[in-house]
């Protein structure tokens, strides 16, 4: 069965997006921290860079390593929107969970209305690579059904914002499989769900 893995990054005070949905004050380090750091994270994930930035990573025909299907949030989905694009990550089965984005906006996006973990678990029935979720406030819905967690925690604090999970109290156990520090701050580490 297909896994249903959360994937994002997290300041140190639980946040995965500031108020208005900033990210960009996560701390890179210095030129040779920020490469090095790169290139291990795109080495095992490359599908999780959005189609805008796979060129400059040199990621352009990279295949998909982990994740076949990517599951947003509207606060996830409209970074690239705004960007101007409609489809940020072309290379993956792309579904929004929104009331409020468009059913039509592009035909590669499957805007879903209603019952995120009705549509998981229809998902985690199909043959494929494993689910990758991104987003906080899918998170707290979707809870019981992630089977992993990839966080990458940064060596910042940021006071308010998006919460990495927001949801009613149920404390769940992840055993720790892999973690890794990088020089610029940065600590990947690995969950699965006990």
């Amino acid at each position: 069965m297909r896994k249903l893995v959360y994937y994002a990054a997290v300041t140190l005070d639980g946040r995965i997006a500031g108020p208005g949905g900033e990210f960009g004050f996560f701390p890179q380090g210095d030129e040779a921290q920020a490469a090095a750091y790169s290139a291990w994270m795109n080495a095992r994930l490359p599908e999780t860079v959005p189609i805008m930035g796979r060129d400059a990573e040199g990621l352009a025909d990279a295949p998909n390593r982990r994740f076949d299907t990517v599951l947003m949030g509207r606060g996830s989905y409209l970074p690239g929107l705004d960007a101007g694009f409609t489809s940020p990550y072309a290379h993956l089965r792309q579904y929004v969970v929104s009331t409020t984005v468009a059913p039509g906006i592009d035909p590669a996006v499957t805007v879903v209305p209603g019952d995120p973990l009705g549509l998981v678990r229809r998902l985690k029935e199909e043959d494929g690579l494993d689910i990758w979720l991104c987003g906080g406030v899918l998170a707290g819905v979707l809870q019981p059904e992630i089977d992993e967690l990839i966080i990458k925690s940064y060596p910042v604090v940021i006071g308010s914002g998006v919460p990495f999970f927001d949801g009613d109290f149920d404390p769940t156990l992840f055993d720790v499989v892999e973690r890794e520090a990088f020089d610029n701050g940065v600590l990947v580490t690995r969950l699965t769900r006990r």
